[in-house]
């Protein structure tokens, strides 16, 4: 009997087609922005999961994500360092700054001032140069991709490309030198800013002056200390907030989904995505039912249960559910792989892959229920007048 439905179904070419493609809709839109959604939320806090070294942050109490930077007073690294269970604490600045290139345009970076005796924070991968490079007098490190685009200088004509920031090139940070010493991958962020590592040091120079230019505190346990403990440890004793790596990035996830409309947007996408895919797949799944009606009637007259000609239609439903969620997934797949190299965000999961499956299992079960129910209220003899 599951052999006949499935020939119903795979004979009525048209029906079988257009079935498929609501469900790949479907699943195609649900997939990719949602792949989308998750590479922007994770963007949010790469520069957390660059610097993977410490095992808690410490920082301001009103800090909401990690670009909302609150300084703390330099004291404060002495008070943490002093708490049982700290094995080492060094400083962090974060900032924003202005450079200015050899053709006198400014851009706006993000200048990172490293601990100057460990350079602890610093990029993990680096395509030219070295971290200790940053030793040098007045060095800095660029990370690729501002190299290439936003720190890129203009070419000998106008026409030509623009040409990459390279090791031995020279910035102007707040009226200071800064020579290149290196180039660093890493993360893409929310803003998209060029990134500038330095020393601690040579940052607060670079910054504009204030009465605290301290970021953030990392920490690092102590072997066999429950990092959770000396989280709250740290916090009473010293006042400030502290987040292990985990923590800080669902700090700063939750902050850009209550206070920005980025949620909103993808979701009506989404569920435009789904609606669209129900109604159509429902329209066609009924339409295909209806073709079929005395087919199935035939099969109530010979014999067959109720219970076995919904299981058919249920059959049915599921098979065009796994062709059209491979396709709608394989074009999303597609679509991510080729977009790798841009600066779109993109960053499919198996929980996203769950989400889309489960999703359009309950589209198949919806249009197979509109179709159910002219199955069940059908007379036999119907199919056998006239």
């Amino acid at each position: 009997m599951y052999l006949i439905a499935l020939k119903m179904l795979f004979n009525d070419k048209a029906k079988f087609f257009g079935i498929v493609m609501g469900v790949t809709l479907a699943s195609l839109v649900i997939t990719q922005q949602g792949s989308i959604f998750t590479g922007i939320m994770t963007r949010t806090f790469g520069t957390i999961t660059d610097m993977s070294y410490p095992d808690i942050w410490v920082m301001d109490r009103k800090v909401q994500f990690i670009d909302d930077v609150k300084p703390l007073a330099d004291t404060k690294l002495f008070e943490v360092r002093g708490i049982e269970g700290v094995a080492s604490a060094v400083p962090l600045y974060k900032g924003m700054i202005r450079a200015r290139m050899d053709n006198g345009t400014f851009q706006n970076c993000n200048l990172y001032g490293l601990d100057d005796s460990s350079l602890i924070g610093g990029p993990g991968v680096m395509v030219e140069g070295r971290l200790e490079d940053l030793r040098r007098a007045d060095s800095v490190i660029v990370d690729l991709e501002g190299a290439k685009e936003r720190l890129a200088k203009p070419g000998p004509t106008p026409d030509s490309p623009r040409v990459p920031l390279k090791v031995g090139d020279t910035l102007e940070l707040n009226d200071h030198r800064a020579i290149v010493v290196g180039i660093s991958k890493g993360s893409r962020t929310f803003q998209s800013q060029p990134n500038i590592y330095t020393t601690y040091s040579r940052a607060v120079t670079f910054a504009p002056r204030e009465r605290k230019l301290l970021s953030f505190i990392f920490v690092k346990a102590m072997p066999g200390e429950d990092v959770y403990q000396l989280c709250a440890r740290i916090t009473e004793r010293t006042g400030l907030a502290a987040y292990t790596s985990d923590q800080f990035k669902l700090l700063t996830i939750n902050y850009f989904l209550k206070y920005t409309g980025i949620p909103i947007n993808f979701g009506i996408a989404v569920s435009l995505g789904f609606l669209v895919g129900t109604l159509i797949t429902g329209f066609m799944f009924y339409s295909f039912t209806i073709d079929n009606l005395k087919y199935l009637g035939t099969l109530k007259a010979m014999g067959t249960g109720d219970g076995k000609l919904m299981a058919m239609i249920m059959l049915q439903a599921l098979t065009v559910g796994v062709i059209g969620f491979g396709l709608g997934v394989g074009i999303a797949s597609f679509f991510g792989t080729s977009m790798k190299e841009t600066q779109l965000a993109f960053r499919l999961t198996w929980q996203l892959l769950f989400a889309s499956g489960s999703a359009v299992v309950i589209i198949c079960m919806l249009a197979a229920m509109l179709s159910v129910r002219k199955v069940i209220a059908l007379e036999p003899a119907i199919v056998f007048k006239g």
